[in-house]
């Protein structure tokens, strides 16, 4: 598939993975495309921890306590420091939502499937806070989000998107949507 068609076909896999194993330079490919987005002010407030040791997702699963993701063959941890950027403001969000967004389509690329669990983990049970001390992260790093890595069993569903002319215009809100203009 090509960028287009990725981005496109990419949906939110929430169903159970098959037991293969999701090699470690695929892993490595995923990170990469990660840690290539943008990010504000060149702050780079975004770490990734890549989970495939059995053991240790079991725990993180343990942690998460939700069905399916524990099917999953490794797990990709996204990480943020609040960091200053720019007139006494911090870019952290927009930083790892692009990262994440490179992850996503970087998995789809490779032939597995996804999910990017983020508020489940970080409202008041501070689930990501639990996550992210069977990993050893340090206070001064959030465990935001989570995406459970693997080839998916069940059938890919996807969702029907708004059409493009509710959403999308040209020269203004809710103008033209002719291609030909």
């Amino acid at each position: 598939m090509n960028t287009l068609d990725i981005i496109k076909n990419r949906t939110s896999y929430r169903g159970t993975f098959k037991n293969e194993p999701v090699p470690r330079e695929d892993l490595i490919k995923i990170m990469e495309a990660g840690l290539a987005a943008p990010s504000g002010c060149n702050k780079q407030t975004t770490s990734l921890i890549a989970v495939d040791d059995p053991a240790l997702l079991d725990k993180l699963f343990k942690v998460i306590e939700k069905e399916t993701i524990n099917t999953a063959k490794a797990m990709i941890c996204v990480l943020t420091q609040r960091v200053i950027a720019y007139r006494d403001r911090s870019f952290y969000v927009q930083d790892y939502a692009a990262a994440i967004e490179n992850l996503l389509l970087a998995t789809v690329a490779l032939g597995y499937e996804t999910c990017w669990y983020e508020g489940y983990i970080t409202d008041v049970d501070a689930i990501g806070r639990k996550m992210a001390d069977v990993l050893n992260v340090p206070a001064d790093y959030e465990l935001v989000c989570f995406l459970p890595i693997g080839v998916a069993l069940e059938p890919i569903t996807y969702r029907d998107k708004k059409p493009f002319a509710e959403r999308a215009w040209f020269n203004g809100f809710g103008g033209f949507t002719e291609f030909s203009k």
